[in-house]
């Protein structure tokens, strides 16, 4: 398999449908990983309890998991079913769809920038990074990380290779986070500059691994601080640290502070 789909589902496969036609027993629907096959909910597959108005469970243009429960190729025929899905399959598919989306835009976008189609970057990638990741997007992600050279040990040719490498690279670039407030730090004592410098150099210093912290001064006695981390919650705590530690020290020398967080 190159990443390509079979012609029909397999019954008991969850599949993603758009509604497309709604009427009295039920609505048509198009599979969106089967070339826009047509498949039927009927009423009775919508949900265990009665259905008075099947609007009330599905609109037109309306994304959907659904379950197939059978299919007969001869007559074109699919029939689908939506209450047989648990809510964590639905989000599970969802998922896993939206996954399979992105990494098959990345790959078309390097075949573009190659200037060859889309399904001969797809057809040598898909299948080797699924079979060494378990799944194409984990495989883009480490290669976002490590560059061209994972795909060149699993065998993909170079130029598709350095192709992949820089869209993913590109595309999946982790987004940082950053927050930033005013810290004020004062001291009456003969020496107070030399407290408050104290004060800022261990704060700087009680910055947790993963995050990083900018001070510099606005205009005596206000400070500005400045956070950077790959996620909000690390940038959080990594913030509090950072100010806790500033405000615990300058008071153990017998001054004062406190903080302002910047809104945004």
């Amino acid at each position: 398999m190159t990443g390509r789909r079979r012609e029909w589902p397999r019954v008991g496969e969850l599949v993603i449908a758009t509604v497309h036609r709604i009427t009295d027993y039920g609505a048509y629907v198009l599979l969106d990983e089967y070339g826009g096959k047509e498949g039927l909910l009927h009423i009775s597959e919508i949900s265990s309890s009665w259905v008075r108005n099947i609007r009330d469970w599905v609109r037109e243009g309306q994304k959907v998991v659904l379950k197939v429960i059978r299919v007969n190729p001869r007559r074109g025929h699919i029939d689908l079913s939506l209450r047989r899905v648990s809510d964590f399959e639905k989000k599970r598919k969802f998922l896993e769809w939206k996954r399979k989306r992105r990494a098959r835009s990345i790959l078309a976008t390097a075949a573009n920038r190659l200037n060859v189609r889309a399904g001969e970057v797809i057809e040598a990638v898909w299948d080797r990074l699924e079979g060494e990741f378990g799944e194409v997007l984990a495989g883009l992600e480490a290669v976002a990380e490590e560059g061209p050279g994972l795909l060149l040990e699993l065998g993909v040719p170079e130029p598709i290779a350095k192709a992949v490498a820089e869209v993913a690279r590109e595309r999946m670039r982790k987004k940082e986070v950053k927050l930033a407030g005013v810290l004020t730090l004062s001291s009456l004592a003969p020496d107070g500059v030399n407290r408050i410098r104290k004060a800022l150099l261990e704060a700087e210093e009680a910055c947790p691994e993963g995050a990083r912290t900018s001070i510099y001064i606005i205009g005596a006695p206000r400070y500005r601080v400045e956070i950077t981390a790959g996620d909000y919650k690390l940038a959080e705590r990594a913030l509090r640290t950072v100010v806790e530690r500033a405000l615990e020290v300058i008071r153990e020398l017998g001054g004062e502070g406190s903080f302002e967080r910047e809104k945004k």
